[in-house]
């Protein structure tokens, strides 16, 4: 190991149990041998030295290229250690902040989010092989943070659960029509429109996504009532009473929070409601990282609340609820994790075996940041009125236990959705 490395890792882990076995044979071990070991192979020369650099950057690229095999403990025992270890007065405070700093200081550069780099950003990560995303996700397609109201509930329970709780804060009413920003496979727009018998518009700049969705409406006869169009949300006239958004914001880039904001406002109507759902963070802004930037998520970017709060004032929209859900996301990566691992082989049959390390450290890398640094996810619930919804969150939970009763089977269907075929008919 090179005397340079050897020296970041001696500063950088105090706790944890870590070895590193360089190219020529050596090992060396660092921390205080507490916790679960992990055991580290850099097998070249060359990621040996870039990881000296960058390691950030580096470690998943040699990770990703074979050039480093993780014998023990796995990519989750290598986060976990970097991030516990993180800001206690080590590399952190001195070179690789240093780094981070400047990846932070040309964030705006690197998130110039125009329609057109938008739609080509979008299709580098969400028109990946729908085949993919079937090996992890569960079975309605939700790739975005599931709801653990208990924890011993499976994925499929959870995301069921995130579509109950979203819904009861849009406070639906039969005939209403519903705005879904970044649509996805189509999952929450055909919920809501099954429940509460709304009508919904999804946008989406996925080719694949806006396919599976439409085939889905189809499928289901809501084809009528849930409609997918693949356009850019900057490109919408209409007024909707509600506006739902799940795991699209981190995608426009803080650039555009301003337009995004000023845009959803002017397409709510008078007494409308929106909702976000966002990854966020807890803590002061920071860069995106270097590995996701380049090779998951192209243009994207976590906020902290400070940085989304000015372009909402701006906007005339009326912020009514602000919800912080910690730890469902580590959960949901952990499943995704478990059951791409049970599917390699068929991933690797889509792709290649560069591709299952770029993934595996893709989701495990994800789920430390949610369990040891300071993502969380942001729920904000909008209005253009002050008094449009009610004072207390009463509403919310009544809605979320009749939606689960009605989930479950033992309503058919919800009453707002029986009371409008009662007036049509």
């Amino acid at each position: 190991m090179n005397i340079l490395l050897k020296r970041i890792l001696e500063r950088l882990v105090r706790t944890g149990n870590l070895k590193v076995t360089g190219p020529k044979g050596s090992t060396v071990t660092f921390g205080d041998g507490s916790g679960e070991p992990v055991h580290m192979h850099i097998k070249t020369t060359h990621a040996e030295r870039a990881i000296s650099f960058d390691p950030m950057l580096a470690v998943p690229e040699a990770y990703m290229d074979g050039e480093l095999d993780i014998l023990e403990g796995g990519v989750l025992g290598v986060m976990r250690i970097a991030f516990q270890n993180m800001g206690s007065g080590g590399i952190d405070a001195t070179w690789s902040k240093a780094i981070e700093g400047l990846r932070h200081a040309f964030r705006r550069l690197q998130q110039i989010n125009t329609a057109a780099r938008a739609r080509r950003n979008v299709q580098r990560h969400y028109d990946l092989s729908g085949d993919l995303y079937k090996l992890f996700l569960d079975e309605d397609m939700q790739y975005s943070c599931a709801y653990f109201e208990q924890p011993d509930m499976t994925l499929d329970e959870a995301q069921v659960a995130k579509k109950r709780h979203i819904a009861a804060k849009l406070r639906l009413k039969p005939g209403q029509t519903v705005l879904d920003i970044g649509s996805g496979w189509g999952g929450l727009g055909l919920y809501l429109a099954k429940a509460f018998d709304v009508d919904v518009q999804g946008v989406t700049l996925s080719t694949e996504q806006h396919g599976v969705a439409t085939d889905r409406a189809h499928a289901a006869g809501l084809q009528d009532r849930v409609h997918f169009d693949l356009k850019d949300y900057r490109a919408l006239n209409e007024r909707f009473d509600r506006i739902v958004s799940v795991g699209m914001f981190e995608h426009v880039g803080v650039n555009h929070y301003r337009t995004f904001f000023d845009k959803s406002a002017t397409l709510l109507k008078p007494d409308g409601v929106m909702l976000l759902h966002t990854i966020g963070r807890s803590g002061v802004p920071w860069a995106t990282s270097a590995f996701i930037r380049k090779y998951i998520f192209p243009g994207g970017y976590v906020p902290a609340l400070s940085e989304v709060m000015p372009a909402i004032e701006k906007s005339g929209l009326v912020v009514t609820d602000i919800e912080m859900l910690r730890l469902h996301y580590a959960e949901t990566l952990k499943h995704w994790g478990m059951r791409f691992a049970a599917n390699r082989d068929k991933a690797k049959a889509i792709y290649d075996e560069r591709f299952c390390r770029m993934w595996e450290f893709y989701l495990a890398a994800s789920e430390a940041a949610f369990r040891w640094q300071d993502l969380v996810i942001f729920q904000i619930q909008l209005a253009r009125k002050n008094d449009t919804l009610p004072i207390t969150r009463d509403y919310m939970a009544k809605c979320e236990k009749a939606l689960e009763m009605r989930d479950m089977g033992h309503q058919e269907p919800a009453p707002a959705a029986a009371t409008r075929r009662k007036k049509v008919e």
